[in-house]
């Protein structure tokens, strides 16, 4: 039966600037306790706040794991809500990591496309988990931010040709719980590869027919 279980890959990151606890690795946590279900095994990774780090990690787990979905989780400060995000930019990353390093061209991948737009349509899943009465506001960004969020999100989209998703959390307190996020994450993530399922079997569908 093991066979037939999916691996979905879902990411944190360490703790960075004013973010001493970030919120994004305790909810991945969070979630870990929850699971996404009998048929799923999830596998949960701390990513480094650093450029270098995530360009060898990020295609390190698409090859270990081919996930079905990879799901990358940020903070940010700015945030009220659960965010979700629906493209990576290329371009234009000056910010400094925790390594105190930023990479000279400033840019994702040379020669890569300016947007990668994820295949997940980030509109539908937020009027559906929302529609379930979560309790925690979902909402929908295309900004991830210019700093590792976007760079990692970029990096996995155009590994996956788009089946990568990267979600906003805000800080713990501000005002959700660890366990709030971790709840939201698990609704999200279960819609998403409903979501894929849905795609997949209509594309069998039209091969069929």
């Amino acid at each position: 039966m093991d066979n037939c279980k999916r691996n979905v890959v879902v990411t944190g990151f360490e703790p960075f600037g004013a973010h001493t606890i970030n919120a994004s690795w305790v909810a991945v946590q969070e979630l870990k306790k929850l699971g996404l279900g009998k048929d799923v095994d999830l596998h949960v990774y701390e990513v480094p706040v650093e450029y270098q780090a995530v360009q060898s990690l990020v295609p390190s787990l698409w090859k270990q794991y081919h996930p079905q979905l990879v799901v990358h989780v940020g903070v940010s400060g700015m945030a009220t809500t659960v965010t979700l995000e629906k493209c990576g930019r290329n371009h234009g990353y000056k910010g400094l990591d925790n390594s105190r390093f930023c990479p000279h061209s400033q840019c994702c991948i040379e020669g890569g496309p300016d947007c990668i737009d994820s295949v997940i349509d980030m509109e539908s899943v937020c009027k559906r988990v929302t529609a379930s009465g979560l309790g925690v506001a979902v909402s929908v960004s295309k900004d991830a931010g210019r700093y590792l969020c976007d760079f990692t999100y970029y990096t996995s989209l155009y590994l996956s040709h788009g089946r990568s998703a990267f979600v906003h959390v805000p800080p713990i307190a501000k005002p959700y719980s660890g366990e709030d996020l971790g709840r939201a994450l698990q609704a999200i993530i279960q819609e998403m590869l409903n979501m894929l399922d849905r795609a997949e079997e209509k594309i069998h569908c039209q091969h069929v027919h």
